[in-house]
């Protein structure tokens, strides 16, 4: 029953940072359009079938729908689109490009202000860090990384000359980096050195993945007789430390990574009475789902601790970090053969609103500081100049002024029915791999964690999640 309750108020709470998202932005169009004299007819939120809806007094019908996945005002002096809506009941005079702009600006521009509002509401109650440091475990002393000098217990602290603090840093900016060879920075005892190592493309995920080990590993608490792991020799007690050529750093990376190897033998690598051990292991195929597993208990010889640090980084701080992170994805996808970040690697709707759910879980902090991210995405995205984003109607309206004149309604049609099918369509391909990767979303719900107050100073430059 507590589980019930702690689901269905996540799936609350949800709902209403991803909609307050989704409400700022519209209600910037609505706003500035009903200054400027525009008609509006409806401010949505969602979409689909209409829950409920009701008529305000300045004659504006509001409605909440059955999807709660964005929202919409409808403002047929923007866009016309008889094809789709049939022709409008009234004869509306034309509005001038300027209006156009204002309006399409308002909603990004919302946005923008609602993050800078929460991050300065975070800077005040703290924001909690996770305390997941990046020290180095187990190093094979036939590998490379052993010839250099790097020992059990180093701490990576930058990487291409950028401070890093987990193995979350670590993971992400490997995996964002533009080169396959990364100057990585250790410190030892404050002592500080740096080597040139090289990143290796996992076969599972496809990402690229430094060959270091870290320090926690999860456990195997529980082994089933005659099962996969039995089966390999796999023991209780044994710290999982490598799967598929693979670091394993936490217990659901380790679940999602079995899930992706049913009827394939694989190797595994475990830390057993101080000793590196491998084996071959091949995960039974779930006649139900279709995934791998090797019938074991998985437990953690770590729990992850995050500690609130107050107060929080400062607001534009955590903005440009924001805008940071964004660039450097970007960047990634733009060369994507050095990265290996593909279209696929994406988040829509669904991982949006399940990561949303993963920090409500943890803290409300950590959510809010999701939701920082999500409305500078909603902005930037939105600005850009593609038909049927709020981007393309400032194009469409520049080119109206310098046109002098109207831009037809047929190729306005033409344009934004085009540009709504490809966004729907990239729409649908990334949610498809948000659906596949949903068992290491709920993973990542049952996660051990811990919030703890810290003790020491104020936060640094918060990292992004990889």
């Amino acid at each position: 029953m507590e589980t019930l309750l702690n689901y269905i108020y996540i799936g609350v709470v949800v709902v209403l940072l991803f909609g307050a998202a989704i409400f700022v932005h519209e209600y910037g169009h609505y706003w500035v359009a009903l200054r400027r004299k525009l008609k509006v007819e409806e401010f949505a939120i969602g979409f689909g079938p209409k829950l409920f809806s009701w008529r305000a007094k300045n004659g504006v019908l509001w409605s909440i729908r059955g999807i709660p996945a964005g929202g919409f005002v409808k403002l047929p002096q923007m866009i016309t689109s008889e094809a789709i809506e049939g022709k409008p009941e009234e004869e509306l005079p034309p509005i001038t490009p300027l209006s156009k702009i204002l309006v399409s600006v308002a909603g990004p521009f919302m946005n923008v202000v609602f993050a800078f509002a929460i991050a300065t509401f975070i800077y005040i109650v703290g924001l909690p860090q996770p305390v997941n440091p990046s020290i180095v475990g187990y190093v094979d002393p036939k590998s490379d990384e052993a010839k250099l000098g790097i020992k059990e217990g180093d701490r990576v602290v930058a990487l291409e000359g950028k401070p890093v603090k987990t193995w979350q840093d670590v993971n992400m900016g490997t995996i964002l980096a533009l080169t396959n060879t990364l100057r990585v920075t250790f410190d030892r005892a404050g002592q500080q050195f740096t080597h040139p190592l090289k990143a290796e493309v996992s076969e599972v995920f496809g990402l690229k993945i430094l060959k270091l080990n870290p320090k926690d590993h999860p456990i195997l608490i529980g082994i089933k007789a005659d099962g996969p792991a039995a089966k390999a020799g796999l023991v209780t007690g044994d710290e999982v430390v490598n799967f598929a050529g693979v670091p394993v750093v936490a217990r659901e990376q380790f679940i999602e990574l079995v899930r992706k190897r049913p009827g394939q033998a694989t190797p595994i690598e475990v830390k057993r009475a101080g000793q590196i051990l491998p084996f071959s292991v091949t995960p039974a195929a779930d006649p139900a789902e279709g995934v791998g597993r090797i019938q074991v208990e998985v437990g953690s010889n770590s729990k992850q601790v995050f500690e609130v640090m107050r107060p929080g980084p400062l607001p534009w701080v955590q903005v440009a970090n924001v805008f940071d992170q964004m660039v450097s994805t970007l960047k990634a996808l733009v060369y994507s053969k050095q990265t290996g970040v593909k279209a696929k690697d994406l988040s829509g709707p669904v991982g949006i609103i399940s990561g949303l759910a993963i920090q409500v879980n943890t803290d409300y902090r950590l959510a809010l500081s999701f939701l920082v991210l999500l409305n500078i995405n909603l902005a930037v995205l939105n600005m850009l100049p593609i038909p049927v984003l709020d981007g393309g109607h400032i194009a469409m309206a520049i080119l109206e002024k310098l046109r002098g004149k109207p831009l037809s309604v047929r190729f306005v049609e033409l344009t934004t029915s085009a540009f709504a099918i490809l966004l729907i369509s990239f729409m649908a391909y990334v949610t498809f791999f948000d659906v596949k990767r949903f068992p290491l979303f709920k993973a990542m719900m049952n996660a051990d964690t811990k919030v703890e107050q810290a003790t020491n100073a104020p936060a640094s430059t918060p990292s992004p999640a990889p």
